[in-house]
């Protein structure tokens, strides 16, 4: 081979469009060995980390490819005029529960979640994060849903291994007590985890009822119209009336 092996891959995954993994490149290197696609691939990485690029060479979805540092993303953002597609929350849910339980048939996935999931199914099939694995030997035949790789590559996951496990998520919980941001598989793998999330974090909701009988904002009309602040004094009592009086 006239040319360095390591360029040539180099070349391979810039021109492609999506992560390749070493049999693909031995597909097209039919007479280099695996081991030195490897290194070839192992020693670009490096590289391209001590040169603190922009960019850098990840392995994910089974594969390699060229993926820009995350600080540099609203500039591409602002680049390509565009915003980054988001999933709601119910979107998140269902996606977290196919990755998490997969292989999965929906009425699994609604018992967990307590909602008909149909049409959020739909739109994740539609948009390449989950696919049909086949059908379950039960009555009706179910459909058996699962992840794809373009679910690993929008993630940013070498494989369903990197996904973390419950024990992280409720450790990472107990660290961000009090936050509101939670991490993307943050209510999955179990009913509990779908329960209030201010439950798991030590929080509790206000009691439904009434209000409470010292805050201003509740209280009725006549106390409120004869108080000017925490400080005011109480009205004086009226005198009592005297039989001259009467």
């Amino acid at each position: 081979m006239g040319k360095s092996l390591k360029l040539i891959v180099e070349a391979l995954l810039f021109a492609s469009d999506r992560p390749l993994s070493v049999k693909d490149i031995r597909s097209w290197l039919p007479d280099v060995e695996p081991a030195n696609i490897r290194s070839a691939l192992k020693v670009l990485t490096y590289e391209y980390e001590a040169m603190g690029r922009s960019f850098g060479l990840r392995e994910v979805a089974g594969g390699f490819q060229f993926r820009s540092q995350s600080e540099y993303g609203s500039y591409i953002l602002r680049m390509l005029q565009t915003t980054p597609a988001r999933l709601s929350r119910a979107a998140l849910e269902t996606l977290a529960i196919v990755a998490y339980k997969q292989p999965i048939v929906r009425h699994e996935i609604e018992r967990i979640r307590g909602v008909d999931s149909g049409g959020i199914l739909r739109a994740l099939l539609e948009k390449g994060l989950i696919r049909i694995m086949g059908r379950k030997d039960l009555p009706g035949r179910p459909l058996i849903y699962g992840t794809t790789r373009r679910f690993l590559e929008v993630f940013d996951l070498e494989s369903l291994d990197s996904l973390p496990k419950l024990k992280e998520i409720k450790a990472l919980g107990n660290e961000d007590h009090g936050t509101q941001t939670q991490p993307f598989p943050q209510n999955v793998l179990s009913t509990e985890v779908f329960q209030n999330k201010g439950q798991e974090d030590g929080k509790t909701e206000p009691p439904s009822g009434p209000a409470r009988e010292d805050s201003e904002d509740n209280a009725p009309e006549e106390d409120k119209a004869g108080r000017t602040g925490e400080d005011s004094e109480p009205p004086s009592p009226e005198p009592a009336r005297t039989s001259e009086d009467q």
